[in-house]
């Protein structure tokens, strides 16, 4: 699965900071590199999910037959550690556009949230849907959604050992003090089981998504 980040992915350790808080990871011991992970959830949209198009008459994708547009944008998500569940809230806006704009219309679009574990396996998945009400002889309109994703603090915390691994002092001009944790394979999937996204995007048909890939 390609994934369009939208913020700073927990696949990613290695990131510069000028502090960590409770719940990360801290190394800036010696050689002046912090690396922070968090356990929360990172926010994005899978690749060719993020935009839709229906056509009027259904069935057709030529450009004349467009009916209505609409994108994915500005996704955020706010997420709670406090309990042994780790709850993402993830909310985003659907801008969209329509040809024809005689009378007032709506248009139900659905959308999934998906939990996604080391990169590629789906853990949980749920669709919603967005009504956009368009007003008589407006071209555009817009929708807020939001969808809460919840994983497990044991399934997103990193064993106590991997966790020493990429902890312990590195004093500089060592041997190993320039070398990457995750150059480790051990240490580099214990990261990966650790690390979840809740991805959101339109549920596209099979045509749509081959329209978005090709268009």
């Amino acid at each position: 699965m390609i994934v369009r980040t939208l913020a700073v992915s927990a696949v990613a350790l290695l990131a510069l900071a000028g502090c960590s808080r409770k719940g990360e990871i801290d190394v800036t011991r010696g050689v002046g590199i912090t690396t922070v992970r968090s356990a929360c959830p990172a926010a994005g949209v899978p690749a060719g999910t993020g935009d839709i198009t229906l056509f009027d008459p259904a069935g057709t994708q030529l450009a004349s037959a467009i009916d209505v547009t609409a994108t994915i944008t500005n996704v955020r998500a706010t997420c709670n550690e406090t309990g042994e569940d780790i709850v993402s809230t993830v909310t985003f806006d659907i801008q969209a556009r329509r040809t024809r704009t005689d009378g007032a219309r709506q248009v139900d679009l659905p959308y999934f949230l998906t939990v996604v574990r080391g990169g590629s396996q789906v853990v949980a998945k749920r669709i919603n849907h967005a009504v956009l009400d368009f007003a008589p002889g407006e071209a555009r309109a817009q929708a807020t959604g939001s969808a809460t994703a919840v994983v497990q603090r044991s399934a997103a915390t990193l064993p106590d050992e991997i966790r020493q691994q990429i902890t312990r002092p590195r004093k500089a001009g060592a041997e190993d003090a320039a070398v990457d944790p995750l150059s480790t394979p051990e240490v580099r999937q214990a990261v990966l089981n650790a690390s979840f996204e809740a991805l959101v995007g339109f549920q596209l048909t099979q045509d749509q998504l081959r329209y978005n890939a090709t268009r």
